[in-house]
């Protein structure tokens, strides 16, 4: 991509549909942007410093780009991700990023390409295409604009037009920076998100010592049963103090489990002992989603389910690098069967919102459109990270709609680290639905008058409803 963004991009060559995207578009590209579901460090708007450099900011924290990479044979090391054991990595931001400019070219045709030329183009001014030639000269070019005032976190958020971001925090953090914030007075809606699996899943490591920890931070006994579900309780009541509405939960599969009262103390007291029973420890996973389940019907926050991911699948890069570096690969999921147990406790609560994704594109038309579409607690989460980009975007469109329709979806999220992406990731969903909508209209499916309804609804409205913002 060279000049400034094409105005019709990702809009159809058929001339009718895309005079239909090209109006639509229009009433939803200035709109506002809630963000109620990512990962952006809380602590940038907190201490609101300037942005170290080019490379510290687009990527190093940004899996999607160095995973790329370093399927290439590019080392981990020399793109400045740092070790487990402190051993020296590239710490030079310039040299970092001459790497990758040399290498843009591994990124065409990809959802990373579009977000990262929005960037350049957009929040920076560079329009000439990326590579090793101009890498100094973009490098340059980026680090003035990051020691303005206006390229400080908290200007960046507000030339961004986001109403409300969520950050994800473990369970045990002491939500520091967002009391900063807090108590900074500055108006920017920065809420925190539940996210237990460190004191949920027995296979997340220190899992024994994170529920003392869990404990000695509630004054809850998390050596029985009920003072750990108890413990649970007063973190999520903590958390909502800071602006929390939903929780997250990252388990490996979307089993759910509902057992009686007797039987989860008698599984817990084994889990909680150590035992390394695979069917013990995975049922308690399953049991946990249904007691957080329980526990959103009397505390309001909206429930998040993120399965169908094998985590940190490369044993040498998780012992070197630790989790979260570029090697979580999607997996088949269940949903009919795993979500049965907590769909029959409480699946037919309205007063109750379960945000369920998936890696696993075949269930989407298959399982998670006819449950949502019937259930009335379920929603469906938008195409999620891998599936993240254009084309995921309108698969699923096409395999939900029919069944789920747009009212049992919630719009879209984010879900990133890379926090300078987040209006290219919102203009991308809007132009993708959008040009769903104009082939609906063209189509005479549906009136066009509807479309520009359902384009603000997708756009804004089902995310700041759902996530209740």
């Amino acid at each position: 991509m060279t000049g400034p963004i094409n105005q019709d991009l990702l809009f159809s060559a058929e001339p009718r549909s895309r005079d239909i995207a090209r109006n639509l578009y229009a009433g939803v590209k200035d709109l506002p942007i809630i963000s109620p579901h990512g990962h952006t460090d809380p602590r940038w708007f907190a201490e609101n410093d300037p942005f170290p450099d080019p490379a510290r900011l687009l990527i190093v924290p940004d899996h999607y780009i160095f995973r790329m990479l370093y399927s290439q044979g590019i080392s981990l090391e020399d793109l400045g991700i740092a070790t487990l054991d402190g051993a020296p990595v590239e710490t030079d931001g310039r040299k970092i990023w001459r790497i990758f400019a040399s290498n843009y070219f591994l990124f065409r045709g990809t959802p990373t390409r579009l977000w990262f030329d929005y960037v350049l183009q957009n929040l920076f001014g560079l329009d000439a295409p990326l590579n090793g030639d101009n890498a100094d000269s973009h490098y340059d070019a980026i680090a003035d604009c990051l020691q303005r005032e206006d390229y400080r976190p908290r200007a960046l958020f507000e030339r961004f037009n986001i109403e409300a971001i969520s950050t994800t925090d473990g369970a045990l953090d002491d939500l520091r920076w967002h009391k900063m914030i807090r108590d900074s007075g500055w108006k920017g809606r920065v809420v925190t998100a539940y996210r237990p699996d460190a004191v949920i899943d027995p296979d997340f490591e220190g899992f024994s010592a994170n529920l003392d920890a869990l404990g000695e931070r509630t004054g809850c006994d998390t050596g029985s049963w009920q003072g750990y579900l108890d413990a649970h309780r007063a973190r999520r009541a903590f958390f909502k103090t800071f602006g929390a509405t939903s929780t997250d939960h990252g388990h490996a599969t979307a089993e759910t489990a509902n057992l009686s009262d007797a039987a989860a103390t008698e599984l817990f007291n084994r889990v909680r002992a150590g035992s390394d029973d695979e069917r013990a420890r995975r049922l308690f996973r399953a049991q946990m989603l249904t007691e957080m389940a329980k526990m959103s019907l009397d505390d309001g926050l909206v429930m998040q389910i993120h399965p169908g991911s094998w985590r940190n699948h490369s044993p040498v890069v998780m012992a070197r690098f630790g989790r979260d570096k570029g090697f979580d690969i999607p997996t088949r999921t269940d949903y009919v069967t795993a979500l049965k147990p907590l769909l029959d406790c409480v699946g037919t609560r309205s007063d109750l919102t379960v945000i369920v994704f998936t890696l696993d594109e075949s269930s989407y038309a298959r399982e998670l459109a006819p449950l949502a579409g019937v259930y009335p607690a379920l929603r469906l989460g938008p195409a999620w990270w891998f599936h993240d980009s254009p084309e995921g975007m309108r698969r699923f469109r096409e395999m939900t709609t029919e069944t789920a329709g747009f009212y049992n979806t919630v719009g879209f999220n984010d879900d990133t680290r890379a926090f300078p992406s987040i209006p290219a990731r919102h203009d991308v969903a809007r132009r993708v639905d959008c040009a769903f909508l104009a082939r609906l209209v063209s189509e005479h499916r549906l009136r066009e008058d509807e479309a520009h309804e359902l384009a603000q609804e997708l756009a804004y409205t089902l995310a700041k409803k759902a996530y209740r913002l």
